[in-house]
């Protein structure tokens, strides 16, 4: 069965099933942040007709995205479209705070949560080109502590739940650690066993990473290496990793080699009290009353506040930053590794983390939250989604697009072939109430793109 752009990345944000939430949210018009020393903005095209899109046609976009805050669904949303490297359009809609009624700005600072993993992934391939590490390596050359892996096979007949635990056949692979087919587990939910003991062992709330290592090797794989394709820690992994290989925290790592040379000013694992106020309340669904409220809770576990440096940075979901910071990123990946004139990455390397890394062989049933299928039409490269027949996959996007999105509903692309950027930022746990903004948001894009020849 072919999947629907919008049923994946639903299924791979959404960690909580809860339906529409409607409350009085009026949408505001774009608000410019306030003075102080910000991210360099992406230049502005002269017009969308320059870069090859339809003025009357791209307000359906506006329209709908507003129309999102207005019915509750949302209390703020920044969207950013840019094609060729210029802006097209960037709106700002709403609140970023319903108790403080503050406008949502385009400086606004949101939790990217799995929009890391790209910028984790990018961290490890700067690592790969310095040779510091190959696809095929076993991971267990880099963490020791992985060679006595089990793989849980099912429960004992006896009805206790006890897993059935067998060897693995071989340890998993860098390539596998980075397309989520190592077979480790994650813990975002608690229906399968081994997210359960990911959950009890606290292996994503550990204070260090080197206590995270050690807490995942204590837990089962939930298939052999190799053999299939779950939403995982992985990323996780790569953060201790990054840190490992390169002799730096993570945090430093990233702002040296990526947020500095990219000029992302706002990219951090933390809000420092300077920029408190620009940081976006996050909301979830009260099934009580059907409205979004400030949520307290994540995962089953107490949100953080992000004022604070963390001792155990997340690889997997841990920065936060704002829709600017992001699209700087995102067009340094169109650019394939380049933005103004500093280099990341190489074409080839960004070509790479462009390339599905499933088998054929593989067929996905579930990425551990719930169904996300794969196959020749839409596959997984290093740390992004990949889009490699797109008509065929329903969408009207370009083929070799790359994305992915975060648990608070935040989405992002990177289309290639139309050289075309988006970043879509919310902050609402547990889905959006309604049809996938990503989906969405491509379809109401490229309906307006009348002239991809431009």
């Amino acid at each position: 069965m072919l999947l629907r752009q919008g049923a994946r990345l639903t299924a791979a944000l959404t960690a909580i099933s809860l339906a529409l939430a409607p409350v009085q949210v009026s949408a505001q018009t774009a608000r410019k942040p306030a003075a102080h020393a910000s991210t360099p903005a992406l230049s502005r095209a002269a017009s969308p007709e320059a870069v090859g899109f339809d003025s009357a046609r791209l307000t359906k976009l506006d329209t709908y995205m507003q129309g999102v805050v207005a019915e509750g669904r949302v209390a703020g949303m920044t969207t950013l479209l840019a094609r060729h490297g210029k802006v097209v359009s960037f709106k700002t809609y709403g609140k970023k705070s319903l108790a403080a009624g503050t406008p949502m700005t385009e400086d606004t600072i949101f939790r990217v949560y799995s929009m890391t993993k790209p910028i984790t992934g990018v961290a490890m391939m700067i690592l790969f080109e310095e040779g510091k590490w190959r696809l095929d390596d076993p991971v267990t050359r880099y963490i020791p502590e992985f060679k006595n892996l089990q793989v849980m096979t099912g429960v004992d007949e006896e009805g206790n739940g006890t897993p059935v635990l067998v060897p693995m056949k071989r340890p998993p692979t860098m390539r596998e650690i980075m397309s989520h087919t190592a077979g480790f587990g994650y813990g975002l939910q608690d229906k399968h066993p081994v997210d359960k003991l990911f959950r009890e062992n606290r292996a994503l709330g550990a204070g260090t990473l080197q206590d995270m290592i050690n807490a995942t090797a204590k837990i089962p794989l939930v298939y052999q290496p190799g053999e299939s394709w779950r939403y995982s820690i992985s990323v996780d992994i790569q953060g201790y990793l990054v840190e490992k290989l390169s002799g730096k925290p993570l945090a430093q790592f990233m702002d040296e080699r990526i947020f500095k040379p990219l000029k992302m000013t706002d990219t951090a694992f933390y809000v420092p009290a300077a920029k408190k106020d620009r940081f976006s309340a996050v909301y979830a669904l009260n099934r009580e009353t059907r409205k979004i409220e400030e949520a307290d809770v994540i995962f089953g576990n107490p949100l953080p506040t992000y004022l604070i440096p963390p001792t155990a940075p997340s690889g997997g979901g841990g920065l936060v930053g704002t829709t600017m910071d992001y699209a700087r990123f995102a067009q340094m990946i169109a650019n394939k590794g380049e933005l103004d004139g500093v280099r990341i990455l190489s074409p080839a390397s960004v070509e790479l983390m462009g390339t599905n890394m499933i088998p054929r062989n593989v067929l996905v049933n579930s990425n551990g939250t719930s169904g996300l299928r794969f196959n020749e039409a839409v596959g997984f490269g290093l740390d992004f989604m990949v889009v490699n027949e797109p008509r065929v996959a329903g969408t009207l996007e370009g083929k070799g697009s790359m994305s992915w999105g975060g648990a608070a509903g935040t989405w992002f692309w990177v289309d290639p072939t139309n050289d075309v950027v988006f970043v879509g930022m919310i902050q609402r746990l547990g889905g959006t109430g309604g049809d996938d903004l990503g989906q969405m948001s491509r379809t109401l894009t490229y309906q307006a793109l009348v002239h991809p020849e431009k």
